[in-house]
């Protein structure tokens, strides 16, 4: 599913003007006049970032943000603020929130922001993907790989970790080799550096 921009605001000029803006800059916007509007239709396979009022009628910004906190939301959020409402702002950043924008905002530095934290999102779900494909390649390995696989990351020699398992030589190279093979890798060091995300 491609980012959206989700924009949370119960004022129509602010949703329209706000929409019309961010869509000139080439981001998809979907504008909502409630939280409870945007609770409806939120899953957690939404990728983007949330721009969020802190006073709404009905449910708040804050009261929306813990709520989907609460059911798993990773999806980067910005307030936007009265000037009564910074040190609510203040907190919410605290709790994780991205940033916060003070009403009437430069409308320039809000779409900055905003790609900015679709960037964050776009880059957080890469390395989840990234994890991911690590993880289901480690679990193809054996027991016995995987004790080769640590003490190779260790910079262990083959000699040491043949007396240390109490197998052969040999046995090492090819446990080491199915390793390899298995985590798509060349050497000790693609390896090290998979395991540490850096690919």
């Amino acid at each position: 599913m491609s980012a959206h921009v989700y924009l949370v605001d119960d004022d129509d000029a602010i949703r329209d003007s706000l929409g019309w803006l961010l869509e000139s800059r080439g981001v998809v916007c979907l504008s909502y006049p409630s939280a409870e509007d945007f609770l409806a239709t939120w899953n957690l396979s939404l990728s983007g970032c949330i721009v969020l009022d802190i006073r709404m009628d009905g449910m708040s910004g804050p009261e929306l943000f813990d709520i989907l906190r609460g059911r798993g939301c990773k999806l980067p959020v910005i307030f936007l603020t009265g000037h009564g409402d910074v040190p609510m702002a203040v907190s919410a950043l605290k709790q994780g929130a991205f940033d916060f924008v003070e009403k009437p905002c430069n409308d320039n530095e809000l779409v900055n922001r905003v790609i900015e934290a679709l960037q964050l999102d776009e880059n957080r779900r890469l390395a989840a993907s990234d994890a991911d494909t690590v993880h289901a390649l480690s679990t193809r390995l054996t027991t016995r790989e995987r004790q080769v696989m640590e003490r190779v990351l260790a910079g262990t020699l083959n000699k040491v970790i043949a007396d240390e398992l109490q197998i052969s030589m040999r046995t090492v190279e090819v446990h080491r080799a199915n390793v390899f093979e298995k985590m798509g890798v060349r050497t000790a060091v693609e390896l090290a550096q998979l395991l540490a995300g850096k690919r």
